[in-house]
């Protein structure tokens, strides 16, 4: 990083740092893919819909990520559930950027137990400043990561400048919808300390301004009522395991919140799907 943390990227990063969340996402959301699975039942375990995910997405870029000496950036990587499926997968480099130095460790470690860590480079930084030099990466990925930017366009334009030409940015995100009223994702906002979420069209808008090419957008917006319905379910099943590794107080507000993302859901406020452009070559 060359300059310090934004409050909003801080803010997120100790949420994440901290001993609550990082047992939570852990042992609930599965540890490997902390991001919103697809669903082909609404019981399916959450990690097997997320790992879903992964595939679903490494199969729209397998292209590029099959040239010899690729190089994909995962920017919020997690535990790197997703930069070793690439790894193992197609041989390429990855470079894990996350802000939590506590999920980066259990990354680390896990890399190194799959064999993996001589093709991944965990990084501590946050994506609104990416510590790399421009026209690094041949992929962009990300996974329900942007939200937690308080900065989207700035890190839309660091995407941009670390792409190689005709490089692809392929990713998903919890967003507002486009026709979203004022005022009704308060609660979720409070909860995430934002003041906004992107949307389909601001991600079209930033596309437009940079350049961009759209390959594809699909709306998979079920996906995400699913997903916290079953993360909240997999919580309340799970709650006595978790005594002394996550705090009752912890637990109630995580239910709350997961509550105003499945409200938001079933009421077309929300949108969740798979965005890809290409820059141009």
């Amino acid at each position: 990083m060359n300059q310090p943390y934004s409050d909003v990227v801080e803010t997120a990063r100790s949420y994440y740092n901290s001993e609550d969340a990082d047992n939570f996402y852990y042992h609930v959301w599965g540890g490997e893919d902390i991001h919103i699975g697809l669903y082909e039942s609404a019981e399916e375990p959450i990690a097997a819909a997320s790992a879903r995910t992964v595939e679903r997405i490494a199969d729209r870029i397998a292209a590029p990520l099959s040239r010899p000496d690729a190089r994909v950036i995962d920017l919020g990587a997690g535990y790197g559930g997703a930069a070793r499926h690439l790894a193992k997968r197609f041989g390429c480099q990855v470079m894990a950027l996350n802000l939590s130095e506590a999920e980066n460790q259990r990354d680390r470690e896990m890399n190194q137990a799959a064999g993996l860590d001589q093709l991944i480079e965990v990084v501590d930084a946050s994506f609104e400043d990416v510590p790399a030099p421009d026209a690094s990466f041949d992929v962009a990925w990300s996974q329900d990561a942007f939200l937690h930017s308080g900065h989207r366009d700035k890190v839309m334009d660091e995407i941009d400048r670390v792409l190689k030409p005709g490089g692809e940015l392929i990713f998903t995100d919890p967003m507002q919808a486009d026709d979203c009223p004022n005022g009704v994702l308060q609660p979720i906002f409070d909860r995430i300390h934002l003041s906004s979420l992107g949307s389909f069209a601001f991600y079209r808008e930033q596309a437009k301004r940079l350049g961009w090419e759209e390959v594809e957008i699909l709306d998979m917006t079920e996906n995400l009522i699913t997903h916290y319905s079953r993360v909240g379910d997999t919580l309340r099943e799970q709650r006595d395991a978790l005594k002394g590794k996550v705090s009752d107080d912890y637990v109630e507000r995580m239910l709350a919140g997961l509550g105003h993302w499945v409200e938001g859901g079933r009421n077309g406020h929300l949108s969740w799907g798979i965005i890809h452009f290409r820059k141009p070559a």
